[in-house]
């Protein structure tokens, strides 16, 4: 396979990938790879923030809408799908831009990231979900960390479907999933941008969205999901927003404590996010969006792709 183009947008929840990534498009002949773990779930549109139609209009987009909440999709999934619309995309003379701040989903695709072939345990995810639920989810992650330190490391301990994932690897093939978990980077020619914000402005980008999400119908949204039978323990409603509306509905919180606490949980998955993509990753060409304009991010990625002997 020849060494084609791949240009990657990264970076934290607001910061403006989706409207870079439309004017790298239209600039470059490109279609959009989504790399976002909730984009995937269809009926499930403003609290995930997906491109709206008019953005979908102005450039093809791929991954998004791919199952119903109730379905699983696994990295392995996400990441053979994303090979096939990247191969499918290259295929017809486009340049691929794979964009999203789901960390892991990035790293599959970029680094070629062996998932380990573990198939789900019913039986010991479930008994591990009693154990989280019984003892709490830091005794879970205590469990991990003595079985697999480095893949403790990375999982954030409130995160316990990723911890359960990570026991239910290590407890079926004897190996921790780190070890499993090794690279194959794809033959690819990769330019990976990261987009970035003084934290003061993306905070009030993330409680701007916040309140649009709220304006556009996201109650409406989430009760609609509700009727349509979808439970709301299913993991693709645990998500930013969809868990504090739900408790919202249940009578749990009030519509103004759940507001804020959207915007609290998404600020503190922005620092999160950061673990993922790292200021000092000498891969990532980082731009301040506060300071550069998509113009001249557009104008340095024809330049890449002119040296290294693209259109």
């Amino acid at each position: 396979m020849d060494a084609r183009p791949l240009v990657a947008v990264v970076g934290p929840t607001a910061v403006g990938k989706t409207a870079l990534s439309l004017e790298l498009a239209a600039a470059l002949d490109g279609e959009i790879v989504s790399a976002d773990s909730r984009q995937i779930y269809r009926y499930m549109d403003i609290g995930t923030a997906k491109p709206t139609p008019a953005e979908r209009a102005r450039a093809p987009h791929h991954l998004i809408d791919v199952v119903d909440p109730d379905q699983p999709l696994t990295l392995a999934e996400y990441q053979r799908l994303a090979y096939a619309a990247i191969a499918d995309i290259h295929a017809r003379g486009r340049l691929p831009l794979l964009v999203g701040g789901t960390g892991l989903y990035v790293r599959a695709v970029l680094d070629g990231l062996r998932i380990p072939a573990a198939p789900p345990d019913a039986k010991l995810r479930a008994r591990l979900e009693e154990e989280a639920a019984a003892a709490g989810a830091l005794a879970l992650h205590a469990r991990l960390a003595a079985l697999d330190p480095t893949a403790a490391a990375r999982i954030d301990p409130r995160n316990v479907r990723r911890v359960i994932r990570a026991l239910e690897v290590c407890l079926t093939t004897g190996r921790p999933i780190s070890e499993q978990q090794q690279a194959a980077p794809p033959p690819y020619r990769t330019l990976r941008l990261g987009l970035t914000r003084p934290r003061a402005e993306l905070y009030a980008r993330i409680d701007a969205r916040v309140d649009a999400m709220l304006a556009a119908g996201l109650v409406d949204e989430v009760r609609a999901l509700l009727a349509r039978g979808y439970s709301p323990h299913l993991p693709a409603l645990s998500g930013l927003g969809y868990r504090q509306i739900i408790r919202y509905l249940a009578g749990e919180l009030s519509l103004e404590e759940a507001v804020q606490e959207i915007k609290r949980q998404t600020r503190r998955f922005v620092r999160q996010q950061q673990t993922w993509f790292r200021p000092d990753d000498p891969r990532i060409h980082w731009y301040d969006l506060s300071v550069v304009t998509p113009a001249q991010i557009v104008a340095a990625v024809k330049a890449w792709w002119g040296r290294e002997g693209g259109g």
